[in-house]
């Protein structure tokens, strides 16, 4: 490996070489080592070897106590998902043991494709046809994986599909109220918090058949390919799980512009450039039925549970950062993004 350095943030490069050889992978010196940037705190560094590129995954050096079981979980569902029609990073081979390097972690194909925190493409950004369409594969790519069999593929035991619904209000209510134990944290400033709440208790429909959910669904998390508005690869999948699918369809929802081209997520997914070609809400629910059997008459409570949920995560972060654990600007960005959620909630409450 002449011209590198044995060691890069969190990955011995020796180890990984010998690792690699163990896997059967081609031969050859790591070479052309490039960090890449995502929407996580998690360690991505491109590089090639005998020919062929790679992708490293891997937590964080400060790692979170499950971050190796969420390591595993990603490989094990990008495993499961080789074959199917769901655009995702191929994977390559996966190290469960996090003993070997300090963390879990597992190499995945290069995906040929562009996220929006890195900008938008000139031929996307002044195309309206274009973004309509990105609209349209954005619904139809996470509607497939809704319809992929997750026992026919592996995934049984990837979680707790028996009662999900019923468990999400009590679940993520229990973690906005652990957030009082943050020192300095004023509590939770948050309108409607329990009127929607006892809303979604109130009005939730019947379980539907479980499936996958990525769990972390929106324009921040996609990959669009370069020539054209076709989806190169859903990433980020830390959160998948087996649950209910149309959550994942709430979420894309509750984020996306409306006719005025606001949005509750505000410039939180990481776009600068205004993407005025995109389909309305109802067309996106429509283009998602187009392609699953699901029942969408109870959507808008789907979307309500997707605002509620991602609001009470974004806003341990402001919780976080009010115990100076965590920057005060990115806490108060994440504060007023968790107060649009909900305003956008109760409209529909």
């Amino acid at each position: 490996m002449a011209g590198e350095d044995d060691r890069i943030e969190g990955v011995d490069l020796a180890i990984l070489d010998a690792w690699m050889d163990e896997q059967g992978l081609p031969a050859g010196p790591i070479e052309r080592i490039t960090p890449l940037t995502g929407g996580t705190q998690n360690i991505l560094i491109r590089f090639d070897r005998g020919g062929r590129s790679f992708v490293l995954r891997r937590p964080p050096i400060h790692k979170r106590a499950n971050s190796d079981e969420t390591m595993r979980r990603e490989a094990r569902v990008l495993g499961a998902l080789a074959g199917s029609d769901v655009p995702h990073p191929g994977l390559i081979a996966a190290c469960p043991d996090e003993a070997l390097i300090g963390a879990a972690f597992y190499l995945m194909e290069p995906v040929d494709g562009w996220g929006i925190g890195d900008g938008v493409p000139e031929r996307h950004a002044n195309d309206p046809a274009i973004q309509r369409e990105m609209g349209f594969s954005m619904a139809s790519g996470i509607a497939r994986l809704g319809m992929v069999d997750y026992r026919a593929v592996g995934l049984d035991g990837l979680g707790r599909p028996e009662g999900y619904l019923e468990r999400q209000v009590s679940r993520w209510r229990h973690q906005l109220e652990s957030y009082s134990e943050m020192e300095g944290y004023p509590g939770p400033e948050i309108p409607g918090v329990d009127r929607v709440a006892a809303w979604l208790e109130a009005n939730r429909p019947p379980d539907a058949p479980a499936g996958i959910l990525h769990g972390d669904y929106h324009i921040g998390n996609v990959m669009f390919r370069h020539d054209g508005p076709e989806l190169a690869a859903i990433v980020d999948w830390e959160l998948a799980t087996i649950g209910d699918p149309l959550l994942d369809l709430g979420a894309l929802i509750i984020g996306w512009p409306d006719e005025n081209g606001l949005s509750p997520m505000g410039g939180a997914t990481g776009s600068s450039t205004p993407l005025e070609g995109l389909p309305s809400r109802s067309e996106l629910i429509e283009c998602y039925g187009e392609h699953s059997t699901r029942d969408l008459a109870e959507i808008d409570w789907y979307v309500v549970l997707a605002g509620y949920r991602l609001g009470i995560i974004l806003e341990g972060t402001h919780a976080r950062a009010c115990a100076g654990r965590a920057p005060k600007p990115v806490g108060d960005l994440l504060h007023a993004t968790t107060v649009a959620l909900f305003e956008r909630a109760l409209e529909l409450v």
